[in-house]
């Protein structure tokens, strides 16, 4: 129970194929940074991480400059078991109750804490206020831990609400590079365009 050891490894070189030839616009869309804090990036041992947090970086800075919102979902430390309900079989108790757990690493750390979601699901949009802070946007970047369980959900949830996600294959991590890869091979095939940082910030 709780989360495992992961070991490095390399990111996917090139997105999959998708179903969806969606394009981005800045007018409609905007970026989650989804669940970037230091507790739950204390299992990786090395990569991909600091190339993870490089491309949400640049994410970041280009989406803002674009006046497209950036948002940030974090879990709460020392969540009671009735908040906590059935990710406790799963996961164990979760955060604990040291500041420094629940913190959004420091090289993504929100200027304005108002920005910040507090998630109590794998989906972002479950028991928050996601979509009302979406303001009619109908498109949204996803990038953040862990690919395979609450990147992956919140696409499915977006897409079932008519919002149209982007998961970047080079700002998600995950548990090992076969589950990353088979997070994006979901996606793409099912509720997402997957695309690269190099595509957002270029534009294509």
């Amino acid at each position: 129970m709780g989360l495992p050891v992961i070991e490095p490894y390399p990111l996917p070189t090139r997105p999959p194929e998708g179903r969806v030839g969606w394009q981005l616009d800045p007018g409609r869309a905007a970026l989650l940074v989804h669940d970037m804090q230091n507790h739950f990036l204390a299992p990786f041992r090395a990569a991909p991480i600091p190339e993870v947090i490089g491309n949400i970086q640049r994410l970041r800075e280009h989406c803002a400059d674009a006046g497209m919102p950036v948002l940030y979902s974090a879990q709460p430390g020392a969540q009671r078991p009735q908040q906590r309900g059935l990710l406790t079989d799963f996961w164990g108790p979760g955060l604990g109750a040291e500041p420094f757990a629940a913190a959004i690493v420091d090289e993504l750390k929100p200027e304005d804490p108002g920005a910040v979601l507090t998630k109590w699901r794998y989906s972002a949009f479950v028991r928050t206020d996601l979509a009302e802070r979406l303001d009619g946007r109908d498109q949204l970047i996803l990038v953040g831990v862990y690919a395979h369980i609450g990147v992956l959900t919140t696409a499915l949830d977006a897409f079932m609400r008519d919002i149209q996600p982007f998961v970047v294959a080079d700002a998600v991590a995950d548990f090992s590079l076969g589950h990353h890869e088979s997070a994006l091979d979901y996606a793409a095939s099912r509720c997402a365009r997957v695309v690269s940082t190099g595509q957002i910030v270029g534009g294509s």
